[in-house]
């Protein structure tokens, strides 16, 4: 397994797990690689020294060890890499991944439907609960005039799913 340090082309950070380095150009190339905080699809792979993670150990190798290495790099107690974004620190990615994972876990997704069902509920037609969905920014502009609160937030294509 090839782990691979990647940027998009906003300058967020993060890496990658690939079975070769074939298997990162196939990727790359189709588009199948986002990252993680923008959904930007053009990535570039940043100078790094390897690091194979291996099934099994050799002996002197202990890849337990690296294989928690690389689970507490998002953690905000590690220090920031040398290479991370200036614009982002490492620490406020790690915020910022978390707000959403929980946005995305205590809210109903409603879809193409959430200026209505926004409305809905802002109007007692609906029960009060926490929704997310798409709107338009004329949609969400009326929303704001007919003083509903609502909050533009981009989240990437990729998060959509189950959240890990």
């Amino acid at each position: 397994m090839k782990v691979l340090d990647l940027q998009c082309a906003q300058g967020h950070n993060f890496e990658g797990w690939f079975s070769s380095e074939q298997d990162f150009r196939q990727q790359t190339g189709s588009g199948l690689l986002a990252c993680p905080l923008c959904g930007q699809t053009r990535i570039t792979r940043l100078l790094s020294a390897p690091r194979l993670n291996l099934r099994g150990g050799d002996g002197g190798n202990n890849t337990d060890q690296a294989a928690d290495s690389v689970s507490t790099q998002g953690n905000e107690s590690s220090p920031a890499p040398a290479n991370s974004a200036p614009g982002m620190p490492v620490a406020l990615q790690v915020a910022w991944l978390r707000m959403v994972r929980h946005m995305l876990t205590h809210t109903e997704d409603v879809g193409q439907r959430f200026a209505d069902e926004a409305r809905r509920i802002h109007y007692g037609q609906a029960p009060e609960r926490g929704i997310r969905g798409k709107a338009s920014p004329a949609e969400t502009e009326a929303l704001l005039d007919e003083g509903i609160a609502v909050l533009p937030l981009p989240i990437p294509d990729g998060m959509d799913g189950p959240v890990q």
